[in-house]
């Protein structure tokens, strides 16, 4: 469904946070026969809805919210709206035509993208593939889940977007070029179940892509692409593609099949998982036709130079010795495994839980137990406690129990050494303690500062 498709008819945008505000902006100057906005209940998320916004799309709710949506010909829904929401289920059973901003943009601008998902790393892969391109001289415009809302994009020869698998669900195009970095079971709340989570995320290939490159280290992401027989796939991370191997001074090198690029050292990202998403980047790249052989010595200056995320695996120093780490962006326990395994050779303290979704954290447990890693979790709520459990009896492993983050720094000061590691790696996300994981950071770095005498 293109823009165009809505003009004289019926539509409803859910929702009135950023991607709401970007459609009825975007939505009105087609010329929709009737165009409101509703809203089922107030988020942090959620935007005043006054002056322009209220004249073109008055705001509704409560329960003629519903008999609106169920009137109208087409529902553009925000993406914190989900399958297992009531309305949507009684959508459904009415045929009501359901979309997203992201699938009615994409229908006009899918030759000129590239799409980045994955259950982790798609914030890091997104960010490095635009900063790749620009290095080589080829400009792009970068939006989606980070930065600008894709409906308010400006024009532009090339687009990266990070998506989530909200943004994928509503796909009916898919981008001409779809990276993805990894899958594991994230947002069942949204979805209903592991398996709708797997088709609402891989919807992103499911309607022609060019190209298909993705993380061949991921076990469960091979397997769901094996069972979609005929997609033009290209794995990053095998001996003959992108990866890493060592390299004529014996020393980890960035490849491209035999070929050595630079060194691994230039990148700065530690732990595997970054590893993996620069060969995702660099399997991108040459996708669109760059020479990652000829143009080595641009791409490991970029490399070199590419600042790390905020909220991921950021280090704060701090005058006791202690390295802080900020990795708020962590939501599910496998970004929390990448975390501990980057830092697991220093003493090291995690401070783990927050919103629980019903995660299933045995994958946690399971690498703590396999690896052998000395540590000691914090778990603050709403999930810590269920972490601390699960964990507890693991022997290398110590716990303690906190009532907020702010606690949590305190006892990780008074529980590790100088020279050690205080990282805040929650595997849970951040909201209904906290507005989200920006507002998450911002109370740890005060905590640390706070405590710092």
């Amino acid at each position: 469904m293109h823009l165009t498709d809505l003009r004289g008819r019926r539509v409803a945008v859910w929702g009135t946070g950023r991607e709401g505000v970007a459609a009825v902006n975007t939505i009105a100057p087609v010329g929709p026969a009737d165009l409101v906005t509703v809203q089922d209940r107030e988020t942090f998320l959620a935007r005043p809805w006054e002056g322009r916004l209220a004249e073109i799309a008055p705001l509704h709710t409560g329960p003629e919210a519903l008999d609106l949506l169920l009137r109208a010909d087409v529902v553009v829904r925000s993406p914190v709206i989900g399958e297992t929401h009531p309305w949507m289920m009684r959508l459904r059973e009415r045929g009501v035509t359901v979309t997203g901003g992201t699938a009615l943009w994409m229908a006009d601008h899918a030759p000129t993208t590239i799409g980045v998902t994955g259950s982790k790393g798609k914030s890091t892969t997104t960010v490095l593939i635009s900063h790749l391109l620009t290095a080589v001289g080829q400009p792009n415009v970068i939006g989606g889940n980070i930065g600008t809302a894709v409906l308010e994009l400006p024009p532009a020869d090339r687009y990266v977007l990070e998506l989530s698998m909200y943004q994928c669900a509503d796909l009916l195009v898919s981008p001409q070029v779809v990276a993805l970095t990894a899958l594991v079971p994230e947002h069942l709340d949204w979805a209903g179940s592991e398996a709708e989570y797997y088709r609402h995320k891989l919807n992103i290939v499911e309607h022609g892509p060019g190209v298909v490159v993705f993380n061949a280290n991921d076990e469960q992401l091979t397997a769901q692409l094996a069972a979609r027989p005929g997609l033009p796939l290209l794995a990053a991370g095998r001996p003959d593609t992108t990866h890493v191997a060592p390299g004529p001074d014996g020393t980890p090198w960035v490849h491209l099949a035999d070929q050595p690029l630079f060194p691994r050292s230039a990148f700065p990202l530690v732990g595997r998982h970054n590893e993996w998403n620069l060969c995702v980047a660099l399997g991108v790249l040459a996708s669109v036709g760059v020479d990652l052989v000829a143009e080595r010595d641009r791409l490991g200056d970029a490399a070199a130079a590419f600042p790390a995320l905020e909220h991921r695996l950021t280090p704060i120093e701090d005058p006791s010795g202690i390295t802080f780490v900020d990795d708020s962006l962590s939501t599910i326990p496998q970004s929390a495994i990448h975390a501990i395994e980057a830092f697991a050779h220093r003493p090291l303290t995690v401070i783990v839980g927050g919103e629980d979704r019903g995660v299933d954290y045995a994958p946690l447990r399971d690498f703590l137990a396999d690896q052998a890693v000395q540590a000691t979790l914090i778990g603050v709520p709403d999930s810590g406690p269920r972490i601390l459990d699960m964990v507890k009896d693991l022997p290398g492993i110590t716990t303690i129990g906190a009532d907020d983050l702010v606690e949590a720094v305190r006892l990780g000061r008074t529980h590790t050494p100088a020279g050690g590691v205080v990282l805040l790696s929650p595997a849970a996300p951040s909201y209904g303690r906290f507005d989200n994981y920006a507002h998450r950071s911002r109370v740890f770095r005060q905590a640390i500062s706070d405590t710092a005498n």
